[in-house]
């Protein structure tokens, strides 16, 4: 069965839009979306996010380089835009090139304000993370499509580990974009799961035991014989083929066995990019904005 992704995307987004005009009535807020590069793919992305922050009703500003920047200058503007009082959050949007990534760069940016969740001790779960908890709270806990969606870190954390307790859940990759976030937001939550990559040897014995497989690989990994009737696949990973998007397994495949999939287009992705403005407008909050 596929999980109807685009209805929760939509409720979703409307309730998120009345929170935001509630709270942008005396101030609007605002995003800063960092890229290096040009690629039709990064430029992709950033327009989805252009368009939902546009939706919501959300101030949103590019700054671009379409070559590589210096390392000190770039982490000096990253620093300087978190530190603007008009900017209620900040994005770097991946990938970037080998030479500006480091772990320490998001320390540039304020602690209320990095929204994606990278910085140590910080208060912003990964928005993919998010994503991802949704569905399995769908699937699990509500299967409504209302607002009540939306993850409640107080009673939902403990929800869903005591639901997923018996549960063999597996996450594959170990991708920036992917499988990292997803591994640290497992582990925030203290949901127990396996991490599958390239050096596992034999992963296909490992997924035909899981209940739950989470692939974020950019390559198809799973076919129908690798997995057990009744498995839930949250797709991540992305690949072309012959022009066309597609995900880690192909769905014509999983769909008479699998219990629930995510589609590819249309999957995950949405949600994901809401979720990244949830955490934006829970900055704004932390930020004491009446």
């Amino acid at each position: 069965m596929i999980i109807p992704i685009k209805k929760l995307v939509e409720r979703l987004e409307l309730e998120l839009k009345k929170e935001v005009a509630k709270l942008s009535k005396k101030n609007k807020l605002k995003v800063v979306v960092f890229l290096v590069g040009d690629s039709d793919e990064q430029r992709s992305f950033v327009r989805i996010k252009h368009q939902t922050a546009k939706r919501l009703g959300i101030l949103f500003e590019l700054i671009q380089y379409k070559t590589a920047p210096s390392f000190e200058p770039f982490l000096r503007k990253i620093k300087e835009m978190s530190q603007h009082p008009e900017v209620t959050g900040i994005i770097v949007q991946q990938p970037l090139p080998p030479q500006l990534i480091t772990e320490s760069m998001f320390d540039f940016v304020a602690l209320n304000k990095e929204i994606e969740g990278h910085r140590r001790k910080t208060e912003f779960f990964s928005p993919l993370g998010l994503a991802v908890l949704t569905l399995l709270k769908y699937i699990y806990i509500h299967p409504k499509i209302d607002a009540g969606l939306f993850i409640n870190k107080k009673k939902d954390f403990e929800a869903l580990r005591r639901v997923l307790k018996h549960k063999q859940v597996i996450v594959v990759g170990k991708g920036i974009t992917g499988g990292r976030p997803l591994v640290k937001t497992f582990s925030e939550v203290k949901i127990n799961f396996m991490g599958i990559n390239s050096q596992t040897p034999n992963p296909h014995e490992y997924y035909r035991e899981a209940d739950i497989i989470i692939p974020a690989v950019g390559k198809k990994i799973l076919t129908a014989e690798m997995i057990k009737p009744g498995a839930i696949l949250i797709n991540v990973g992305i690949r072309k083929e012959n022009g066309k998007l597609k995900g880690d397994y192909d769905e014509k495949e999983v769909d008479p066995i699998a219990g629930y999939y995510t589609p590819t287009p249309g999957g995950i992705g949405p949600l994901d990019v809401l979720y990244l403005f949830k955490n934006l407008l829970d900055a704004a909050k932390m930020q004491k904005w009446k």
